[in-house]
């Protein structure tokens, strides 16, 4: 099995992806330290994989915390309860955590490891497409505050992370697609010739391909490596990877967390951000309406929730982690396949795209 890896020093990890690695001889127990294990996954998750998951691990001392499905549990009280499981159960620094789910269940379970007794190692096991493209490599970690997404958390770096493209078979259409705004958007912030390619290849896509599945997955996986290397601490580059973020974590926080999906509210994101590339004089319409086209064929939103107004919009936006000296810094396509970050757009200029 060839893996990927994101090249950070002694930082650095392998990324596996492929069909079956749940049920065949998975890499998983190479990366894990010590003999005790906890798995952190939600009510959906388990049923399916959580089994299977302990048999692979047999010959460790393995027990597991189950957290409410959705993007609301990502929060500070289910952040202690880790906690509370953890030390209760005496788990010590050579202990590892395992994340199995999606983004919600990765974010606070490396926070977690990230804090436990000041840090112990885990592994990403991604099951749905936007944290297998996304969340999962990068070693972001967080919580969501009421007053902002991901406001409190650490750059934590995973051991592994294992990627079995079989668990896009059990998820919800609507899942799938909002996992599809963050790979449109890998090719919209830097790479026109992937872009094209998703253009090419969406019906078989849609269809659920694996090979087509497994060569996306793992060009997402490889570009965010790629960023992430130059620039673990997004001080620079990596911040093009919030991508219609700025906007969409607003949408998010305003509208209640889990109202719409991540991945939903960065796809209006990124139109509210091309939009505005297009009144900045550097995108034609026809470059807007290529970007529009794909996200509508994924079936993701394009236009923001009409019950937010432009101070909804500014209040949360004004919060934004890549905010410098109180500046607004946004990530705007200046091509298909071409962005970078900006922080002299002016109110009225939001106010027209918002």
């Amino acid at each position: 099995m060839t893996a990927l890896v994101v090249s950070l020093a002694e930082r650095s990890y392998p990324i596996y992806i492929e069909a079956g690695l749940f049920s065949n001889n998975s890499p998983l127990t190479q990366h894990i330290s010590g003999k005790r294990v906890c798995i952190v996954t939600n009510t959906v998750v388990a049923p399916l994989y959580l089994a299977q998951l302990k048999t692979n691990l047999e010959g460790f001392e393995v027990d597991e915390v189950i957290l409410e499905d959705g993007e609301a549990e990502k929060n500070l009280a289910n952040f202690e309860r880790i906690m509370a499981h953890m030390l209760e159960l005496n788990h010590g620094r050579d202990s590892t955590l395992i994340a199995l789910g999606g983004g919600v269940i990765g974010d606070i379970t490396g926070f977690a490891a990230a804090c436990y007794q000041r840090g112990i190692n885990f592994i990403q096991i991604p099951t749905t497409l936007l944290s297998q493209v996304d969340s999962s490599v990068g070693g972001k970690t967080a919580v969501n505050h009421p007053l902002g997404k991901n406001m409190i958390g650490a750059f934590y770096q995973p051991k592994a992370v294992i990627i079995d493209i079989d668990s896009l078979n059990t998820l919800p259409i609507r899942e799938f697609n909002a996992g599809m705004s963050e790979v449109i958007k890998y090719g919209i912030l830097g790479d026109e010739q992937f872009f094209v390619w998703l253009e090419q290849n969406k019906a078989q896509i849609k269809q659920g391909d694996s090979a087509i599945l497994a060569q996306m997955i793992r060009h997402c996986c490889q570009q965010k490596a790629d960023i992430v290397a130059q620039d673990e601490k997004e001080s620079g580059v990596r911040a093009l990877l919030n991508l219609g973020h700025t906007f969409g974590h607003a949408i998010e926080a305003e509208q209640g967390y889990g109202a719409w999906l991540h991945g939903e509210a960065v796809a209006t994101g990124m139109v509210q951000a091309a939009t505005l590339a297009k009144q900045l004089g550097y995108l034609s319409e026809a470059d807007v309406q290529r970007i529009i086209a794909l996200l509508e064929y994924f079936e993701l939103p394009i236009e923001a929730p009409s019950n937010m107004s432009f101070d909804d919009f500014i209040k949360h936006m004004s919060r934004d982690k890549k905010n410098k000296a109180g500046k607004i810094r946004l990530i705007i396509p200046t091509a298909i396949g071409k962005s970078d970050i900006f922080d002299n757009v002016t109110l009225e200029q939001l106010q027209q795209v918002i």
